[in-house]
């Protein structure tokens, strides 16, 4: 039986690629109006294809794909905070012990790497860890949009925008220095100041990371002879890796570094009570 089964999954599949292969010999490829180079520009650059705010103002595709994951994430939080953690119980259930991983994981992030002062910083890679995963995550929705043309266009991911990976990078970067100040007050300060840097390389590691996925799948989408099956793979495995793997970093970063600028005071007052 089990010689059977194995027998007739290798048929399915050679019969799937056969396929694939003839679509890829007898359709033609479309003309495009577009050419690879002014796609991929105009997917970092963002400056066609926008977006009307509102009757407002005309915006990049990701704002509006930033406002909407904010409202869901929130929408989200305030049913869980009303409906759900009041009815929480001592021997958890499916749905309570995925939302006590999920706090956990970040709590133990923070503790881990700031043990002094960590009350705030896990309160905040929690947030900016979600944000990330499921902003990532929202790009394989596929949820349509009309822009300012009157063309029908996919939403992208928030952070694909670089002016969203700045943010983000700058907002951890001053959550940093914030924690140096109330720790070590201008000492603090100046040495977070030091690595001004980093909220460079954050920004641009983030945007990076999201943008190279972007491009391939992009690129995988435009040639017609690779453009079957292929791109629900390449799609689902980049977008998939990305929102885990830049979850982690920008976390990590985040608590290493404000443990870093937290830790001088804790020790200086040890100091100064062993003299005492």
């Amino acid at each position: 039986m089990e010689k059977k089964k194995k027998r007739r999954f290798l048929v399915i599949w050679l019969l799937l690629l056969a396929a694939t292969l003839a679509g890829v010999i007898l359709i033609k490829p479309p003309e495009s109006e577009e050419s690879v180079k002014f796609m991929m520009y105009d997917a970092v650059m963002h400056e066609y294809g926008k977006i009307s705010l509102f009757g407002l103002m005309e915006v990049n595709p990701a704002v509006v794909s930033a406002f909407t994951v904010t409202g869901i994430i929130l929408l989200f939080a305030a049913i869980v905070r009303i409906f759900v953690i009041p009815r929480f119980k001592d021997v958890p259930g499916k749905f309570q012990l995925l939302l006590e991983a999920w706090v956990g994981f970040f709590d133990g992030l923070a503790k881990t790497n700031s043990p002094h002062r960590n009350k705030f910083l896990g309160a905040y890679i929690f947030t900016a860890g979600s944000y990330i995963c499921l902003s990532t995550l929202f790009e394989l929705f596929g949820l349509q949009v009309v822009n300012t043309e009157g063309i029908s266009m996919a939403m992208p991911a928030p952070l694909a925008d670089i002016n969203g990976a700045i943010c983000l990078g700058a907002l951890s970067y001053l959550v940093i220095l914030g924690g140096g100040i109330i720790a070590n007050g201008g000492r603090g300060a100046a040495g977070v100041l030091k690595d001004f840097s980093l909220p460079i390389s954050m920004s641009f590691r983030l945007f990076g990371a999201l943008l190279s996925g972007l491009l391939v799948t992009e690129l995988v989408y435009y040639y017609i002879t690779i453009s079957f099956v292929l791109p629900v793979i390449v799609g689902v495995l980049f977008t998939g890796i990305h929102s885990l793997v830049q979850t982690y970093v920008l976390c990590m970063l985040t608590s290493v570094f404000y443990g870093e600028a937290t830790e001088v005071h804790e020790k200086k007052k040890k100091d100064e009570k062993a003299a005492a």
